[in-house]
């Protein structure tokens, strides 16, 4: 006989995961006892359970294996949400493991909002955000439940679970020879081997028609396990290769088939190389607006497209005509064209002058501009971030924050080494994310040199986490941009709301704490970055520092970022999108219609 508890942190260390991230709570009390007593299992504590969620949404990207998240009943698992949602958006496998009532003190259909204390129906709460979520309340289906939620969180399109187990429950003795298993059938669908060989072979025969082609790869790649696979797949077509965010780690800036990240808030060279292509294979994107921007007719508008995605209504929301949809794994179809290579028609096209326009486009119009380094008041973000792709080594780890200046400009303009792992919350854009996603991610790493680059008012969001950090000797650098508040929030305000500012900076009832004054605190080394005088030693003394440091930033006021796509007024007053290969600051039109291979559209 075995503890249920003890069966289940059992269950979760033969599952190749070494690390959880937990807060306790009286609901889960037999779990937290068991993590304890579970010798291949370190348990990190953090101080929110936000962080834990995060921590694990994290250590899921780094490990492409489970994250795993263990906390209370009530409280314990409404603090998780934003974690849990990230990770849904951003298909991370995760397991979140919760505590509940005993089984007596569930509210059941009783018709009241609540009977035990600190209960709350947290399964119907996450179920809109999870693969799969259920309660316990037979022991002897534990089994059951864990395989059949891990087996959901890694296959197919992955993401978080939850289970969650009652008080009683986890207490209870059970015989692990009785406990049933889950059978994969009871969802697995069989693949459609012919339709893919079919929906291949027409690749391939549009391919052999390009003189343009061009491979647009996403994250799920990785998530399929494939990334071997892609790149003999990339050798073989000899073609330029675009990366979406989720997979900006996947290629150095060095590759000789490397050709930037396109999108709204993208790299102009990339734009121009996608949108003035004839032969698009979109492989694991899920192509939300930030890739596409928000008219889909527009996007690569010349090229025969190829979409391969593993969840049918990411293809199915597109607004364009798509002329191989291939609702398939990633991993599966890479296999599949490298079957039928020999299909492939080479000897007709020499696409090595695309291939130049491209590497071209990518170095005449570079995302750090020189001027940027002529700012006389505070620091460039973009400067920052050049100054931090030169410093940082192959074997680091990159966490940019949430959203805007902190995510944008970083993913924009970071040009990565081979080697580095960098993840962020692209879907959610969770403010608080930065610290708790890199301690995830350092734990996750060995303990390698991790960089987190965060805004001001994302930093103090779960700035208790810094505790974590100092208790476990993590060198994480954080450089924390004080852009005197949020900048983004603030730029809307100017630009569309006539500069009435609220709730943006001090000026207008917002106010945030000193990064420094609170690093120290906690005991953490601090430093601190004015303007670009001496901005290179700078942060390589930060870097080079054995521990952890927070490292504030001045932004310049006059921060911007660019390229980017905006919108344009017409003569009459109205007001038209551009599309992507059109980007502010706009290119005198001679030397834009110069750059277009393709029609351009009409303003």
């Amino acid at each position: 006989m075995i503890k249920l508890s003890d069966y289940v942190m059992k269950f979760v260390a033969n599952l190749g995961v070494k690390h959880i991230f937990l807060l306790p709570g009286g609901g889960c009390m037999h779990l937290v006892d068991s993590v304890g007593n579970c010798k291949d299992l370190e348990y990190v504590c953090n101080l929110h359970e936000q962080a834990c969620a995060i921590a694990s949404e994290a250590y899921g990207q780094y490990t492409n294996n489970l994250g795993v998240a263990l906390v209370t009943t009530g409280p314990g698992g409404t603090n998780t949400l934003t974690g849990v949602a990230g990770a849904w958006l951003d298909s991370t496998p995760c397991l979140f493991l919760s505590g509940q009532v005993k089984r007596a003190d569930i509210k059941g259909e009783r018709g009241v909002r609540q009977m035990g204390f600190q209960e709350i129906d947290i399964v119907e709460m996450v179920k809109s955000i999870t693969k799969y979520a259920a309660i316990v309340t037979d022991p002897q289906t534990i089994r059951y439940h864990l395989e059949k939620a891990v087996y959901l969180a890694k296959n197919g399109r992955p993401g978080p679970v939850w289970i969650d187990i009652p008080l009683d429950v986890q207490a209870a003795q059970i015989e692990e020879a009785d406990l049933v298993g889950f059978d994969r059938q009871e969802v697995e669908r069989p693949v459609d081997r012919s339709l893919l060989q079919e929906q291949v072979g027409e690749t391939i025969r549009l391919f052999n028609q390009s003189e343009r082609p061009v491979i647009l790869v996403g994250n799920g790649v990785r998530l399929a396990g494939a990334m071997e696979e892609f790149f003999q797949l990339s050798e073989l077509l000899q073609v330029p290769i675009l990366t979406t965010w989720k997979a900006i780690d996947f290629l150095p800036e060095s590759h000789s088939l490397f050709t930037g990240r396109p999108g709204g808030v993208g790299q102009r060279g990339a734009n121009f190389t996608q949108q003035n292509s004839d032969w698009l294979l979109s492989l694991g994107a899920r192509l939300d607006f930030g890739q596409t921007a928000y008219a889909h007719e527009n996007f690569a508008r010349a090229a025969k497209k190829i979409i391969v995605d593993i969840d049918s209504s990411e293809i199915g929301k597109m607004k364009m005509l798509i002329d191989v949809p291939v609702c398939a794994d990633a991993g599966d179809f890479i296999r599949e064209f490298l079957q039928q290579s020999d299909k492939i028609i080479s000897q007709d096209r020499n696409r090595s002058s695309w291939l130049n326009r491209c590497k071209g486009w990518q170095a005449k119009y570079p995302v750090v501009m020189p001027e940027y380094w002529d700012e006389p008041d505070g620091v460039n973000n973009y400067v920052l971030v050049d100054v931090l792709s030169e410093e940082m080594s192959e074997e680091d780890v990159l966490v940019p924050g949430s959203s805007g200046a902190c995510s944008e400009i970083t993913m924009q303009a970071f040009r990565v080494k081979s080697g580095m792992r960098i993840f962020n919350t692209e879907g959610l854009g969770s403010m608080g994310f930065g610290i708790a996603a890199a301690i995830g991610g350092c734990v996750a790493s060995g303990g390698k040199r991790t960089v987190c680059i965060d805004g001001d008012g994302g930093f103090v969001m779960n700035i208790q986490e810094l505790e974590t950090v100092k208790r476990l000797n993590l060198p994480i650098k954080f450089f924390v941009l004080n852009n005197n508040g949020y900048a983004s929030i603030r730029n809307t305000q100017n630009n569309y709301f006539q500069g009435r500012l609220v709730a943006s900076d001090p000026s207008s009832g917002l106010t945030l704490p000193d990064p420094l004054k609170v690093a120290e605190a906690f005991g953490i080394a601090t430093a601190k970055i004015a303007n670009h005088s001496n901005i290179r030693q700078q942060v390589r003394d930060v870097l080079e520092l054995h521990e952890a440091v927070v490292c504030e930033v001045t932004i310049s006021p006059n921060q911007f970022t660019a390229p980017r796509i905006t919108s344009m007024q017409r003569a009459d007053g109205t007001m038209v999108s551009k599309p992507l290969e059109d980007m502010w600051p706009f290119l005198d039109r001679e030397e834009f219609l110069a750059n277009m291979m393709v029609t351009p559209l009409e303003e």
